[in-house]
């Protein structure tokens, strides 16, 4: 059992440090706060938003080109954003013939790399699509003021394609570099400026 005096130190020390246990615990609750009151870091993304057009002719592999529209647009989403665009191509007998793809991507546990939410598992948790299944496997990336989106597919044969769309902000508009390759060759490529609408 402690003698009388050096329980009254003890309670002396705790009530000396009492002032500093206190502000410590403010200041971590007032961090703790903070933290939470902050919005959620900006993705980047918020440059990009818009909607985008503009046309070009697009050369082939064997030399042949075509004329195709195209449209993008990019919006926040509230795990991420949103890349939705559409390309027409008019055939030489005058047939339109359009494509529309839309995809949102979330935030990867890599900075400035999101992953494609294109489907949802078992347990309703956005997912990446599976290439080994002939489907593509996407994801997208911001580096300065370009925004990328990769597309990955493997081929029936084992040999794999992959498309590559660069959308860099410029005065007015983007610059969009769009580029495929099947195995390593180059099978496409479509260089213009879309308008900001």
């Amino acid at each position: 059992m402690q003698d009388f005096p050096s329980t009254a130190r003890a309670i002396a020390r705790r009530r000396a440090y009492a002032p500093a246990l206190v502000l410590l615990h403010a200041l971590a609750s007032l961090a703790a706060l903070l933290v939470l009151a902050l919005p959620a870091a900006a993705s980047g993304i918020e440059r990009f938003v818009g909607d985008y057009s503009g046309s070009a002719p697009v050369l082939h592999a064997d030399g042949s080109t075509e004329h195709r529209d195209m449209s993008v647009s990019i919006s926040e989403t509230r795990d991420g954003f949103l890349v939705a665009w559409t390309t027409t191509t008019e055939k030489q007998d005058g047939r339109r013939k359009s494509k529309s793809y839309e995809i949102e991507f979330h935030q990867s546990p890599r900075e400035g790399i999101y992953a494609a939410a294109q489907k949802r598992n078992v347990f309703g948790h956005s997912v990446q699509l599976d290439p080994m299944k002939g489907e593509p496997y996407v994801w997208g990336r911001i580096n300065g003021e370009t925004l990328s989106v990769y597309s990955l597919f493997v081929t029936p044969s084992g040999d794999y394609e992959m498309q590559q769309f660069d959308r860099t902000l410029t005065d007015g508009g983007l610059q969009l570099v769009f580029s495929a390759e099947k195995g390593g060759d180059p099978k496409r490529t479509v260089e213009t400026f879309l308008k900001r609408e």
